[in-house]
């Protein structure tokens, strides 16, 4: 939930190959990297090609600037020109929240190595026959990055270390993740008893990686624009022209039909339990903060035995999940994993 643009960055990210020592990694001039970063030092200097701007310290662990800007420039090439329409607030999430991204990969590749996790060599081909195949063959994806200045050798690392990552999290997922019979009773006694499902729209206001004076700043806009909704403003209009969620923003900010478990714990609680058709106060979440419209929810009507596999998938989704994030969460505990804010 984040601007369009930011989000494809931090996402991009995700699959940039990095060293798993704690080097400060600079930019050598005359590279298209250095170039990049000195276009961005006129809008925040502390990214200038020509300094050491530490944002991530920890045992094991040196993220500086320039080693985000560096991915950015290898995972989009030419396209790194977007990032001149940006303002000083986005360029700040852009460039911390990567510097976690990548600080979290080092994490796991150095954990992935310590238990040992290996990709064969075919899965690995497997993975990029799969990416020709959606650009419409080998030639026309090496086109495409010859084209936009990325490096196909940079690619296939990438990709390497990403299976490797994912092969590690799959069993880190699946390791004492078990759910109970008396679970999936349980759930599917809520289902009928309450409400299964929400749709709702929302609008959000982003404070990830804000200070305490620009987080004060969008509470202020966001309890502005509440007045707008609860005053009768059209609430589909108001989150295209005000949303920084990109999932919804341009279906005016909709999600329908989810669960519960598939939203942070604050959106849930208010997608559920406000009355439909009404508007939510403000809800605070990680992501910053939401005005949420419950436009319907739904309650399970299937006899159990037909939606039990269902649930049990479901239920076994969330922990899983929950336990990768918490994983995660650990790995960065153990190495004092530090985020320095620009």
């Amino acid at each position: 939930m984040k601007n369009m643009f930011v989000l494809a960055l931090i996402s991009t990210l995700l699959l940039a190959g990095c060293a798993p020592k704690a080097e400060k990694v600079t930019l050598k001039e005359g590279t298209p990297a250095y170039t990049l970063a000195k276009d961005l030092a006129a809008v925040m200097p502390a990214l200038g090609p020509d300094k050491v701007t530490l944002l991530v310290e920890g045992k094991g662990l040196a993220i500086t600037a320039a080693e985000v800007i560096q991915a950015i420039q290898d995972n989009l090439g030419t396209r790194t020109a977007q990032l001149k329409s940006v303002d000083a607030g986005q360029l700040k999430n852009i460039i911390e929240q990567g510097a976690t991204q990548l600080a979290e990969r080092k994490l796991l590749l150095a954990a992935a190595a310590g238990a040992k996790t290996v990709v064969p060599a075919e899965e690995v081909d497997k993975a990029l026959q799969a990416q020709y195949a959606q650009a419409g063959g080998e030639p026309a994806f090496l086109e495409a990055l010859k084209s936009a200045e990325i490096s196909i050798d940079h690619v296939k690392k990438s990709v390497q270390e990403t299976l490797v990552i994912n092969k590690y999290l799959e069993g880190i997922a699946e390791a004492g993740v078990k759910v109970f019979e008396e679970d999936i009773r349980k759930a599917y006694q809520e289902e009928t008893a309450g409400d299964k499902t929400a749709s709702v729209r929302h609008i959000l206001l982003l404070t990830q990686g804000k200070t305490e004076a620009e987080k004060a700043e969008a509470r202020k806009k966001i309890e502005d624009i509440l007045v707008k909704a609860k005053a009768g403003e059209d609430f589909a209009a108001l989150a295209k022209q005000f949303s920084e969620d990109p999932g919804s923003k341009d279906n005016g900010g909709l999600y329908e039909n989810f669960g519960r478990g598939q939203m942070v714990k604050p959106f849930e609680d208010a997608a559920f339990s406000v009355p439909v058709g009404q508007i939510s106060g403000v809800v605070e979440t990680s992501y910053g903060y939401h005005i949420i419209q419950i436009v319907d929810r739904k309650k399970e009507t299937r006899p159990f035995e037909e939606v039990r596999a269902e649930i049990e998938s479901r239920l076994k989704d969330a922990k899983q999940g929950t336990a990768v994030e918490d994983h995660i969460k650990s790995l960065k505990d153990k190495a004092g994993f530090k985020l320095i804010n620009l």
